[in-house]
């Protein structure tokens, strides 16, 4: 095993524990500061506007899907 590839393999596995212990850190102090409360509301009350969505484009592919076979039949 070549020296340089050795200390590369040493060193990415010290730095290991510190970027892990950084980001455990950072994504505590991250939690404490985002209040949510307001993005799970406004989702919660346009639950409706996305079921009207999702029926319209399931009403779509249903309709383009009997063309399909329609139109297989008559062939």
């Amino acid at each position: 095993m070549k020296l340089v590839s050795l200390f590369r393999r040493m060193s990415c596995a010290a730095l290991l524990p510190l970027m892990a212990l950084g980001a455990s850190q950072a994504h505590a102090a991250a939690a404490a500061a985002v209040d949510v409360t307001d993005v799970v509301t406004g989702i919660t009350n346009q639950t409706a506007s996305i079921v009207t969505v999702g029926t319209t484009i399931l009403g779509i592919v249903v309709a383009i899907v009997a063309f399909r076979w329609i139109r297989r039949v008559l062939k």
